[in-house]
């Protein structure tokens, strides 16, 4: 890494508030809502205390794991209009600051993690630490137009890990919460991308739209669109959920569906802001906290005896 001019002795003052930004909050409340649902959704019990206990270690990782993604990233979030104001690129704190935060927020999840919870749950916490910390910052971003996919990984984890976090083992329903995240990252993320593109061109990231082109990443947004609706709907087809979650997860991938369509069909000639883009965009974000909450929903009906 270059050093930053982020480091110089003409810094801003620091203040709580910079550190907390350097978590991703916007980021972590999808974290903590989907680990939430992972918790309430998973079969069994658990007591309140290690539930609460379980969300907040998840929440340390994922913010531990955030910090060591902008620490690594200062230059290249001083080159983009998006994340220029950033604490690190803005001035307001030095790098080492954020860097040994980043590590204690990190190191402290785990072993909460694994004293209070259990040592199975620990360890995919931390397996997603390093996998958006090394693998998907250090290593894929800057090599590969594909990192988003591979890199989608890291966002799918929360779930894994509340269920885990419950049960204390692996199935097939906590597999199939992974892989939903994991597929709808792409389109969710590539709408991003299309519109915010001169950025990543501008400061060298390969994203799909600056490497391979617009065409190209409209077909692989529908291409992750299509395998997503399965997915989506996997949960009930299996007999994990009841018809509640199933209709929702139809309806919602559905939309998903027609929503994708006028990206996949736009021109490049066609001037409207971007607008199928943005409206794909945040219809992504809406699609999975339905969908999750669906998931909790369909849980509470099963407990309550509303449902067989």
């Amino acid at each position: 890494m270059a050093t930053s001019a982020t480091t110089t002795p003409a810094m801003m003052p620091t203040e709580w508030r910079d550190f907390f930004a350097l978590t991703k909050p916007r980021v972590m409340t999808l974290v903590i809502f989907t680990a939430i649902c992972g918790v309430l959704a998973a079969p069994g019990s658990i007591h309140p205390v290690i539930g609460f206990t379980a969300i907040l270690a998840i929440a340390m990782g994922a913010g531990g794991s955030a910090v060591l993604n902008m620490w690594w990233e200062a230059d290249i979030d001083a080159g983009m209009k998006r994340t220029m104001s950033r604490p690190l690129p803005g001035g307001r704190m030095r790098r080492e600051d954020a860097r040994d935060f980043g590590i204690f927020l990190s190191a402290v999840s785990i072993v909460l993690m694994g004293l209070a919870v259990g040592w199975l749950a620990a360890s995919l916490l931390l397996g997603a630490i390093i996998y958006y910390a090394v693998i998907y910052t250090m290593w894929l971003k800057p090599r590969t137009p594909q990192n988003i996919v591979i890199g989608g990984g890291a966002g799918a984890f929360p779930p894994l890990i509340g269920w885990v976090a419950v049960t204390g083992e692996i199935t097939a329903m906590p597999i199939l919460l992974f892989a939903i995240i994991f597929f709808w990252t792409p389109p969710h993320f590539w709408a991003l991308a299309l519109f915010v593109q001169t950025d990543y061109e501008k400061v060298g990231i390969p994203m799909l739209p600056v490497v391979a082109g617009e065409r190209a990443t409209r077909r692989q947004i529908m291409g992750y669109t299509v395998l997503l609706a399965p997915i989506a709907v996997a949960p009930w087809l299996i007999g994990g959920t009841s018809w509640i979650y199933g209709s929702v997860a139809v309806v919602l991938s559905a939309l998903f569906l027609l929503l994708a369509l006028p990206v996949f069909t736009r021109t490049r000639g066609e001037t409207d802001a971007m607008l199928p883009e943005k409206r794909l965009f945040k219809f992504s974000i809406v699609y999975l906290f339905v969908l999750f909450a669906a998931l909790v929903a369909d849980r509470v009906a099963a407990y309550q005896g509303l449902i067989a």
